[in-house]
């Protein structure tokens, strides 16, 4: 089962970070430097790192979504079924939206030494070991300055922000399917 996941997965998680990351990049960079607008700071990676500092931290993005996935949807998958079993009947999109709140979160959770260490990665300076985007180095690195405290490091904003987009975006889905599928017995 996690295999087939990770085989239907990983190859959109790697074209949707082709996207994600340079934003994230752009992002995370503008909060560290209020001073300067994002199109000075997009101005900026490309002047200085060219396109590759867009994409800094591109595998490391890629390695947190992928475990990300592999705890969110089979857990959701799995407490939406013990719930329609202790119900009795199949969960409603509220239900189903909750179950993706609890299962986001607890996927944030277990992921964010990764979200960590691609931070660093996207943050470093240009040039140094950091910026190099090993991960394992980059966790290290934390480890040793911060210890477990540096690894879990923004981990109840992160839960927090995640919970809230598995209720919005895996409630809606599962509300847009069932609509679907309601159009679809009545549709000769």
């Amino acid at each position: 089962m996690l295999a087939s996941l990770l085989q239907l997965l990983g190859p959109f998680l790697m074209v949707a970070c082709l996207i994600r990351v340079p934003s994230e990049v752009v992002k995370q960079r503008a909060q560290v430097s209020a001073s300067s607008t994002t199109l000075q700071i997009f101005s900026a990676i490309l002047n200085e790192e060219g396109i590759q500092g867009l994409y800094r931290g591109y595998k490391s993005t890629v390695l947190r979504e992928i475990p990300f996935s592999l705890v969110q949807f089979p857990l959701w998958e799995s407490l939406k079924a013990l719930w329609s079993w202790q119900r009795g009947h199949v969960v409603d999109s509220w239900q189903s939206a909750v179950c993706g709140a609890f299962a986001g979160g607890c996927a944030a959770a277990v992921t964010t030494p990764l979200d960590v260490a691609k931070t660093r990665i996207m943050l470093a300076k240009a040039g140094s070991s950091t910026a190099v985007g090993n991960v394992l180095s980059a966790m290290h690195a934390v480890w040793r300055a911060q210890g477990l405290a540096g690894l879990f490091a923004g981990v109840f904003p992160r839960m927090a922000a995640i919970s809230m987009g598995g209720f919005i975006f895996l409630g809606a889905y599962d509300q847009t399917r069932s609509l679907l599928l309601e159009v679809g017995k009545k549709s000769p």
